[in-house]
């Protein structure tokens, strides 16, 4: 499939036309800094806080729910302050805050400190995303899905490099290098994604456009409400408990997975799995959106819960490097599909404010996780893995429900009459809507 060329955009320079490849990479970049560094970046650092710095199992928790919260934080602002996405000043001062607080996670071993850096951290990870996605869905929604696809790989890309970065300085070095060295990889993407292109403010004739777009909307939702309301509800009911629980068990795995393996295998086993999950995410989002041209959406997700449930329990029922490294895969072959899967499906649903409503379960979600696992850590991480699967299981089970009678076709109530139109085939909301 050939690609066109990517209109210049209103704040592009010169009116030139940008290569949607040299998009795709700049997004990419801020991704790679924002989630796989800047959030993930503490899974494979953990181990060595443990060892090195004193942290015990219940403030390496704490400093992951701190994170969340943060995260949660940064989204809300995204939400309420919607000029917030445009602005270039605004992504660029989030880079340089995010790389600061991982500079300046070693020159303390105060905990209070650690949990404001942790949190400030979230902060601008959350902008950072939420920023380089809203750039991806306005400059590349003509698109195939693929390429924003291919962007959010860089989700997987950014774990793949830090974790990377973090096995080989292990034996050489401790916590503070893995730190420092963290926050020079974030430096590099940060420059490597510092001139993309936000998305385009409104013209006045869009502007004007939007609110009688906006006019006209209010009223469908309201014919919407009053007629196909209870029915919507009813899945969109299903998929928000299925997302929710998602964001409390991946988000165990997410934090614990190398400790546990490395609890089990010592060495540096942990950290090389650590390396597979991003590995096996990178190409993840674009994979999924190809095979949601062949299967449904529900079908889908209810697949990859399941998988990813198997990922997860893997390191605490079996142990050895076959287990970790079949649980890297897995696991990082499926939460960011999960999340891409799930906010498509909203947005088909066409529940009003489906993608905030739940990305805020997913974000609730992530903060209950590393609490409720909190006690069981004095035991190990295996009880924590166990839980988290079993968390992830009951998300499929709601996916399951999803499933049934699930409106493939759904009627479109305008101003005229009513029109019966199929799914919606692969777009770039369904490759672009995740995390």
């Amino acid at each position: 499939m050939s690609v066109r060329p990517l209109r210049a955009s209103p704040a592009g320079s010169a009116g030139a036309p940008h290569s949607p490849w040299r998009h795709v990479a700049q997004a990419a970049a801020a991704l790679a800094a924002g989630m796989g560094v800047g959030r993930f970046v503490y899974t494979p650092i953990l181990p060595l806080m443990h060892a090195g710095a004193g942290l015990s199992a219940s403030a390496g928790a704490n400093l992951a729910t701190a994170n969340y919260i943060g995260y949660l934080l940064g989204a809300l602002v995204g939400i309420l302050a919607p000029a917030v996405v445009r602005s270039r000043a605004l992504l660029r001062a989030s880079l340089v805050v995010l790389t600061g607080t991982l500079a300046a996670m070693p020159a303390t071993h105060d905990t209070a400190v650690w949990f404001a850096l942790r949190l400030l951290a979230g902060v601008a990870s959350a902008l950072i995303f939420v920023i380089a996605v809203s750039s991806l869905l306005s400059h590349l929604r003509e698109y195939p899905a693929h390429l924003p696809g291919w962007a959010f790989g860089g989700v997987g890309a950014g774990i793949a490099l830090s974790g990377l970065l973090v096995l080989l300085l292990r034996p050489v070095a401790d916590w503070r290098a893995a730190w420092w060295a963290s926050a020079a990889l974030a430096a590099v993407l940060a420059v490597a994604s510092w001139n993309l292109r936000p998305e385009a403010p409104p013209t006045t004739t869009q502007a004007t456009q939007a609110a009688q777009v906006t006019g006209a909307a209010t009223v469908t939702a309201a014919a919407a409400d009053s007629s196909d309301g209870p029915r919507t509800h009813r899945w969109f009911t299903a998929l928000f408990a299925s997302y929710t629980l998602e964001g409390i068990g991946y988000i165990i795995a997410g934090t614990f997975l190398v400790a546990a393996i490395e609890q089990s295998s010592p060495g540096p086993l942990g950290g090389g799995a650590w390396v597979l999950v991003g590995l096996a995410a990178s190409p993840s989002s674009a994979l999924w959106a190809r095979l949601g041209r062949r299967w449904s959406r529900p079908d889908l997700l209810l697949a990859a819960l399941v998988v990813q449930a198997v990922g997860i329990a893997l390191p605490a029922l079996i142990g050895g490097a076959p287990a970790a490294l079949v649980s890297a895969v897995l696991f990082g072959a499926t939460f960011i599909g999960v999340s891409t899967l799930a906010l498509a499906t909203g947005a088909h649903l066409e529940f009003p404010r489906s993608v905030a409503l739940l990305t805020a379960g997913y974000s609730v979600g992530q903060i209950l996780g590393p609490l409720v696992v909190a006690p069981l850590l004095h035991h190990g991480y295996q009880q924590a893995l166990i839980l988290a699967a079993s968390v992830v299981l009951v998300a499929a089970v709601a996916a399951a429900v999803l499933r049934i009678g699930f409106p493939h076709h759904m009627v479109v109530v305008r101003a005229t009459a009513p029109v019966r139109q199929p799914a919606p085939t692969e777009s770039a909301a369904d490759a672009g809507s995740h995390r």
